[in-house]
Order: structure tokens, then C-alpha cells, then sequence
């Protein structure tokens, strides 16, 4: 090979060794200037979309930084009983603000705030980084962001939107134009709402321990800085654990930014969080008749505005019934009518409108201590077994329902388990009746009837029926469900409503009206929905009459007027046994709910300690508390009685749906022999289910009108309380928990 050819070729080795180096670099600068594109167009997107939406943002106005206006309100007939909001309020001026308070506040709601200008792109990522990271959220808003959110924008969650998170920030940074870095910071403490009533620090200072903010000791200040966040939750008041956790954290964050020393910090979290509270102003008698109804109406007021109703100056106008809320109120906290235990003895009663679905009266509990404000309601909150009380709407009306079931359709009171356990279910008198009609079995709350007809309809038709009238137990429908169920007064008001009002139920409400400060009125009625045909409604009704004219509830039957109901009595389990403070024959809970064709009462009786027994003797008290209710309700009204629909056919005493009245006409006789009780190897053994048996019925007329008027019945002692029988030897899981 000549010098010149060698040189030629490796001149070109060398040229072929430097195009990958130079195609690769082509190609990273290339995706380089694509990604520079993309963020950049991304970015000026991002820009063009945040000034689109800023553009809608309201006018700054001052005004709005400074004025809280309390709402106003009313009852039924438009009287004036409340005011949200209306306490004093004592604000600071820049210069009146402790150095202590600041540095705090800054510490734990905002650590740029002297050095962003009203949003914070640091903190936004830092936020968006830690959410991304770790399982808690963090968010990006500064502080000013958060004043500005209080005096012109919705706080709920769900309003966060994108175009509402713009205009508050275009809003923080104009607000950071024209306002120093004290005066926002003054703005925020003399706003936030700081717990029971009161808005801004200097307010909650002067309330909680009686002396202004310049005066509170390094923990006191810490407690006040970290309440904004959640009010309710870190209320030192109802609890100090929380609170104390909250204080504790903010003083961690002042010592991590060097705000406090070390000797400082651990002062301060050893400091009582109770340490200079003051009790808290009581409330007046009117005012405590009426907590637990305004506290579900500030609920109500905040979910279905978009207004913060302490400040907004809203017209709220509601569904309570004043004079029967006054009535309800005396009933259960005096002696006059109902003699009570003890003023431990609990009521959490409801009384709904069962034509709209109003709530025009409630109780969350007795002998409130007067201090207590807008405190826990029971008749809402708490999840007690209403036990044999379910039956109606968890058995005995999905089976009218979906099997058209009469009133005289025969099951079998025999020993029996839950299917495919070995776990025996029990009736309250631990004996067995044999052959019965479900309207006897109701009556008189016999438990395995329940139990075998639940198993019937199937609990995927019960769970149906059940979330249609918007009833929801923990962990769900399962076969004890035929005799137990966790829910609450309300819940229950609500499920009875639609057997009341021929199979349309209505969603509780405490709220009709509310009118804006601009005029604007914004009406709810809530809509009725048809859960159950007439005929189921009228046929468990018709049953539930005899509940109350000869069985359970007979003590809580009123003879001048129609009515229904059920009575539920649960037991303690053999675990619970150990753990109980009393007689442990006694009860946990007793409930009793009843209606007629306009109101049903919703009555749950019993003590805030589980483990605490009602015993043999108080456990009519909710019955009698029905009783005097509902005579309050119709008294000097005309007796009104549901009308037989014309789906429904009346043989006799007993009702039938029309169309399937030959669906009952035959049934053969069960093995079981009534009124025995079982061995104890009977206890022992799996049953069989006998099969489900039916009665002989004449052919029927198409249609029956005729309606009896009550009459006044004397129930023997077995019908209205627990028969005492020597308990077989082995000893139930889930046996006779009611009657």
C-alpha cells in the first residue's frame, strides 16, 4: 500500500471515530432544546391559565379583612333563637401584637413570611416535594394566602379548585403591595376563628385565661398560635390531650428556627395545658334547650353553603318546632313527668315530620353541664344497637317487600343457629312457640322467627332495602342484622318515616331556607324517594299496631289515638361480662321508636358507659318518654289513621298483598311442639331449618275498607317483659340480645 493511500484511509478512521461523539452530542442538545421547549411552553401556559383565572378574582376590599358579621337563626315561624358568631370581640392593633405571638405564628403557619410576597413558590415546592414523599400532606399557602381565603372565599375542601387558588393568589400578592408585613399579620389574629364562639386571639386570650395577649406566658401563646388550624380538635376545653400535642409542636418549630432556647422549650411543654384556663361563660337555660339542634344546623348551614356562617352574616332558617323542642328539653331533664335514675341516665331522642323529613325537635343527651357548648349530640353521633327496634325495617318489611310476605305468613319458632355457624339464637324467654304468624312473631319480638326470615329474603336484598332509606351499619349486613343493628336516633326517625308515610322516605333535615346579605334566598325542601311499595308500608304498620296495642310496647300505647312501633332491648355478650359495673341482667341499651301518620319519635335510652346496665326496672322509661311525647304531639287533634291502599287485601284480621294472596295459602304443619324449651342437647346440636309453612286462607273480596279504631288492651306480663327461665347449659354468641 502507497504512503498516500495508508494516509487516506487512516484519516477516514479517524473521521469515523468522531461521528458517534458528534451525533451524540447533536442528539442531547436536541432533547435539551425539546425539553427547554416544553417547560417553557408548559410555564407560559401555566402563566396564561393562573391570569385568565386571576382575572375573575373579586376587588381587594379592606373592609372584608376587618368585618365578621354574625348569621342569624330562626326557628319554624321565623322567631329569632340564635345568633352564630355573636360573642365579643376584642382585635389589636400592629402595634399592640406581643413579639412572642409573631415569632409563634410565623413558626408553625408560615416560616417565609417576612420574605415572599404573598405566594411562595419555595414553599409550594418544598410542599408538593414532602406530599410526594411521604404519607402526610403538607400545603403550600402562606399566610396571607390564608387571610385572604377566611375574608373572601369558601374553606371547604372541595373548593380548592384551581381557578379559586388563583385568585387567592393574585389576591395575597396585591394585598402584599399595599400592606405592611404587621398590619396582615395583625389582620390574621384579629380573624381566625379560635373555638366556641370566639374569632381572634386577643378575644380567645381574654376568654380562655382572662388577660390580654402581651400578658400570656410562652406555652399560653403557643396554644393560641397552633388552634387556627383545627379549632375543634385542639379545643383545650374538650381536648387537652390534643391541644397539648398541638402546643407542643409549635413550640418544637420555634425552637427549630432558633426563636426559643432550649431551657425555654422544655419550660414551656411542662407547663399544665390547663394552666390559667378559666371555666367558660354558662349558657343561658334557652340556649341549652337548643345546643344540640343549632349544632346540626351549623353543620347543615356549612355543607350546603359555600359561606362561613360565623361571620357571613347569613339568615338561617330552620324546621325546629320551639314549642315542642321547650317541651322535649323539660321532659327529659326534670322530674315532673318521668322519674329518672340519676342524672348520669342518658336520651338521645329525634322527632321527624315524616311527610318532609323535617327534624322539628331534638335531644343529644341529659343534664348537660352548663359549660358545655354546642357539645357532643347522641342522637346523631352515637352508634348504640337498637336491637329488636330494627326488625321492622331490617326484616320484616324487605320480606313484605320482595316476597310478599302477608302479615299472616307462618314460620317456625324452633332452636336454630346462624347459618353455617354453630352459634344458637335465642328468644328473650329462651323457649319456642312453633308455628306462628309474623305479625305474632313481631308482636312479640320473638328472635328466630327474625332470624329465619332474614335468612329467607337473602342479605344482599336486606342490604337493597337498607340503602335506600340510607341506613348503613358498621361492617355491613350480616345474618345477626336480623336482631341487631348499631345506628342512631336521627337514622332511625328517618327509616320509621318511610313505613309513616306510605313508603316514602325523606332525608333529615334541619335547614329550609337560608337568606344571603345580598337578598338572595336559597330554598331546600328535600325530595321525597318511594323506598317500599304502599303495601309494604301499611302491612308492617298494621303489625306495628299491635306492638303497642298487645305486645312489647304496650306501655308506650296511647288507646285514644293510631300509632305503631317497636321496642329494642339489647344484652351485654358473655365477653362483655367481666367488664360490666352493676347488674348483669341489666341492659346497655333500650330504644324504642314509634309513629304515626304524621311525626315519629325516635327514642334511645341508656348510659355514655357502655358497661354501665340499665336495670330491669328503668328499661320502660323509653317507652314512657314515646308516651308523653306523643301525647303532646296529637293532643287536641282528631285521631288519623293510615288508609288501606288498594294493593292491599284484609282477610279477617290479617292483610295480604293483592295479587299473591294465593301465594299464602297452604302451609304444613312443623315438627315442633309450641311452648317447649329446649335441652340442653337440643343446644348442643345444629338444627335444621324446618321449611317455612303458610296459612289457609278463604278466597278473599278484591278489595277491604274497613279499618277498627283502637282499643285499649291490658298486655299480660310475658307480652311487655322478659320472661326468667333457667338458661340452657351452653351459653349464646349472639342469642337473645332483645326483645
Amino acid at each position: 500500500m502507497s504512503e498516500k493511500t495508508r494516509s487516506y484511509t487512516q484519516g477516514q478512521k479517524r473521521k469515523n471515530k468522531k461521528k458517534p461523539k458528534q451525533n451524540k452530542k447533536k442528539w442531547i442538545g436536541r432533547i435539551l432544546l425539546i425539553l427547554f421547549l416544553v417547560v417553557s411552553i408548559a410555564f407560559l401556559s401555566g402563566v396564561g391559565l393562573f391570569l385568565f383565572y386571576a382575572k375573575g378574582a373579586p376587588e381587594l376590599d379592606v373592609a372584608k379583612l376587618e368585618d365578621t358579621l354574625s348569621s342569624k337563626v330562626y326557628d319554624r315561624n321565623d322567631q329569632l333563637i340564635y345568633e352564630v358568631g355573636e360573642k365579643k370581640r376584642e382585635t389589636v392593633a400592629p402595634e399592640q401584637v406581643p413579639f412572642q405571638l409573631k415569632e409563634a405564628i410565623m413558626s408553625i403557619e408560615d416560616k417565609r413570611f417576612e420574605k415572599h410576597i404573598g405566594v411562595d413558590p419555595i414553599r409550594i415546592l418544598g410542599a408538593a416535594i414532602s406530599n410526594l414523599t411521604s404519607d402526610s400532606l403538607q400545603g403550600g399557602s402562606t399566610l396571607t394566602q390564608q387571610l385572604i381565603k377566611l375574608s373572601y372565599f369558601s374553606t371547604k375542601e372541595e373548593d380548592q379548585t384551581l381557578k379559586r387558588k388563583a385568585q387567592e393568589a393574585s389576591l395575597a400578592i396585591e394585598l402584599e403591595r399595599s400592606k405592611t408585613k404587621d398590619e396582615i399579620l395583625t389582620y390574621y389574629i384579629n380573624k381566625v376563628y379560635m373555638s366556641n364562639g370566639l374569632y381572634g386571639m386577643e378575644t380567645a386570650s381574654e376568654i380562655y385565661f382572662g388577660k390580654s395577649l402581651d400578658q400570656l406566658t410562652l406555652a399560653q401563646t403557643a396554644l393560641l398560635a397552633g388552634l387556627p388550624q383545627a379549632p375543634a380538635t385542639y379545643d383545650p376545653y374538650v381536648n387537652p390531650d390534643l391541644a397539648k400535642k398541638r402546643r407542643d409542636i409549635v413550640l418544637g418549630e420555634m425552637k427549630r428556627d432558633n426563636r426559643i432556647n432550649e431551657e425555654e422549650y422544655q419550660a414551656a411543654i411542662n407547663e399544665s395545658i390547663e394552666e390559667g384556663l378559666r371555666p367558660l361563660e354558662n349558657q343561658s337555660e334557652s340556649y341549652r334547650m337548643i345546643d344540640n339542634y343549632i349544632k346540626e344546623v351549623i353543620a347543615e348551614a356549612k355543607e350546603k353553603s359555600e359561606k362561613d356562617i360565623y361571620t357571613d352574616g347569613l339568615e338561617i332558617h330552620t324546621n325546629l318546632d320551639l314549642d315542642a323542642q321547650s317541651y322535649l328539653y323539660n321532659l327529659v331533664n326534670g322530674d315532673e313527668q318521668i322519674q329518672f335514675p340519676n342524672d348520669d341516665f342518658q336520651a338521645a331522642i329525634t322527632i321527624l315530620d315524616v311527610h318532609t323529613g323535617d327534624v322539628i325537635a331534638q335531644i343529644g343527651g341529659r343534664k348537660v353541664p352548663e359549660d358545655v357548648q354546642l357539645g357532643e349530640n347522641l342522637a346523631t353521633s352515637a352508634k348504640r344497637d337498637f336491637a329488636s327496634a330494627v326488625k321492622p325495617i331490617n326484616v320484616y318489611a324487605p320480606a313484605v317487600e320482595f316476597l310478599n310476605y302477608s302479615s299472616a305468613r307462618i314460620v317456625v319458632d324452633e332452636p336454630y343457629k346462624y347459618p353455617n355457624t354453630n352459634t344458637n339464637v335465642y328468644n328473650y324467654d329462651r323457649r319456642y312457640l312453633g308455628a306462628i304468624t309474623i305479625r305474632e312473631a313481631l308482636v312479640d319480638s320473638r328472635n328466630v322467627p327474625a332470624a329465619k326470615t332474614i335468612e329467607e329474603v337473602g342479605l344482599d336484598k336486606v342490604s337493597e332495602f337498607l340503602e335506600n332509606i340510607d341506613m348503613e351499619y358498621p361492617g355491613g349486613v350480616n345474618p345477626s342484622s336480623a336482631i341487631f343493628g348499631e345506628t342512631n336516633s336521627l337514622s332511625m326517625a328517618a327509616a320509621y318515616g318511610a313505613l309513616a308515610n306510605e313508603g316514602t322516605y325523606h332525608k333529615p333535615s334541619y335547614i329550609n331556607r337560608i337568606i344571603y346579605p345580598d337578598g338572595t334566598e336559597e330554598i331546600f325542601k328535600e325530595k321525597g324517594k318511594k323506598v317500599m311499595k304502599d303495601s309494604t308500608a301499611y302491612i308492617v304498620t298494621d303489625m306495628l299496631k299491635d306492638v303497642l296495642k298487645r305486645g312489647t310496647g304496650a306501655q308506650a300505647d296511647i288507646p285514644y289515638i293510631f300509632h305503631a312501633g317497636k321496642t329494642g332491648t339489647s344484652n351485654y355478650d358473655e365477653k362483655d361480662m367481666d367488664k360490666i359495673k352493676g347488674d348483669t341482667t341489666g341492659a346497655p341499651n333500650i330504644s324504642f321508636v314509634g309513629y304515626n301518620p304524621d311525626y315519629v319519635i325516635s327514642v334511645w335510652t341508656g348510659y355514655k358507659d357502655f358497661y354501665r346496665p340499665i336495670p330491669y326496672q328503668e328499661q320502660h322509661l323509653a317507652m314512657l318518654i314515646y308516651k308523653y311525647l306523643m301525647g303532646y304531639l296529637t293532643e287536641n287533634t282528631e285521631p288519623k289513621d293510615w288508609v288501606m291502599p288498594d294493593s292491599v287485601v284484609k282477610i279477617g284480621n290479617e292483610l295480604y298483598v293483592k295479587d299473591h294472596v294465593r301465594d299464602q295459602t297452604t302451609w304444613k304443619p312443623a315438627p315442633t311442639t309450641a311452648k317447649t324449651k329446649p335441652s340442653t342437647e337440643e343446644s348442643k346440636t345444629e338444627t335444621t331449618q324446618s321449611e317455612e309453612t303458610e296459612t289457609t286462607a278463604t278466597e278473599p273480596p278484591e278489595t277491604s275498607t274497613e279499618t277498627e279504631a283502637p282499643t285499649e288492651t291490658t298486655p299480660t306480663t310475658e307480652q311487655t317483659q322478659p320472661q326468667t327461665t333457667q338458661k340452657p347449659e351452653e351459653k349464646p354468641t349472639e342469642s337473645n340480645r332483645d326483645n
